[in-house]
């Protein structure tokens, strides 16, 4: 007779997300405003359990903008941190991936940086998907999170190198005409 031992089964740690980060970083992901920056960049392990250091990293980065500004800021950085996480080298064993926040006087740009591409690819520029015409059943690698970032920063692009990916997007400080202030919650 067999005996089940879930301590002997599980190979998994837990330690706190803190331990990941740098003491002399820990303001970067705070979720308060803190001392101003120009350029603010940190490199994170590419393991999908450390989202939610990623979003606090981009949530302070923005933190002295308007909620609006603040969520759609983390919810476009973080598809650019799933995408290097799901498509890339940076999901390998000791890689990472770095993003790098560039505050100027109209808006912040965000660049993700990975290790290269896990799948052979010729240069170029990447595409996103028209989110208008995307099938609600298209499966992963669709281009849905390119299309999101497409749609919602006023500029967006990459430097065409599969095997060490930078993709970027800028977003204005004014949401006025971002589509993002048409869509309407629920009444």
């Amino acid at each position: 007779m067999s005996v089940f031992s879930p301590e002997l089964t599980s190979r998994e740690a837990t330690v706190p997300l803190a331990s990941f980060i740098k003491p002399f970083h820990a303001h970067y992901f705070s979720r308060t405003v803190g001392t101003p920056f120009r350029k603010r960049k940190y490199a994170f392990a590419g393991l999908p359990s450390l989202m939610p250091l990623v979003r606090a990293f981009l949530d302070t980065s923005a933190a002295e903008r308007s909620t609006d500004y603040r969520y759609l800021f983390t919810l476009l950085g973080s598809e650019l941190a799933n995408n290097a996480i799901a498509h890339s080298l940076s999901s390998e064993h000791g890689q990472t991936y770095s993003l790098t926040v560039d505050r100027g006087a109209n808006g912040m740009t965000l660049t993700c940086q990975d290790q290269g591409t896990r799948n052979p690819m010729a240069p170029g520029p990447l595409t996103a998907t028209d989110l208008t015409t995307l099938a609600p059943d298209a499966g992963p690698g669709s281009g849905r999170g390119l299309g999101l970032v497409s749609a919602l920063a006023d500029r967006w692009g990459d430097n065409g190198n599969p095997k060490f990916r930078q993709v970027w997007f800028h977003l204005s400080y004014d949401l006025t005409h971002n589509p993002w202030t048409q869509i309407e919650g629920e009444q």
